[in-house]
């Protein structure tokens, strides 16, 4: 809560900071000055008095300053570093396995009862799933 009435407030003195600069009146702007008149032996022109638009934007700039280092400090969350905050790498999702079929259940043998010798015996090794086409690079 607090820090979004501070940003309010921070907000606010921007605008008015840029109001105040934009009303205040150049130095030296005139024609006179284009033409070398008017002109002082200072190195910065003539200083005049401070008037209240100049008291206005040495306040409000320093409100600027101040207001843009802490909303800055509030606004951090948690610790300063990015590295340590992390748990480490996320765990690795399990491989996909082929979907099995269940086997049927065997019929009941008779203990006397022989196996027919012309049977095919039965291949137990799993079929490979079909390898998908390889990928080409789009053409350019």
């Amino acid at each position: 809560m607090f820090y979004y009435v501070l940003l309010g407030i921070y907000i606010v003195a921007c605008f008015l900071l840029i109001l105040v600069v934009l009303l205040q009146q150049g130095k030296g702007g005139d024609i006179a000055s284009a033409f070398g008149g008017g002109g002082s032996q200072t190195a910065f022109g003539a200083r005049g008095s401070a008037t209240v638009l100049t008291k206005a934007t040495t306040v409000l700039g320093g409100l600027f300053i101040v207001g843009a280092l802490t909303l800055a400090i509030i606004g951090q969350r948690g610790p300063g570093s990015l590295l340590s905050g992390g748990g480490g790498p996320a765990p690795a999702a399990a491989p996909l396995l082929p979907a099995t079929t269940p086997e049927p259940a065997a019929a009941p043998v008779d203990a006397g009862a022989e196996a027919p010798s012309d049977a095919a015996p039965e291949d137990t090794a799993a079929e490979e799933p079909a390898a998908d086409p390889p990928i080409e690079p789009p053409q350019q």
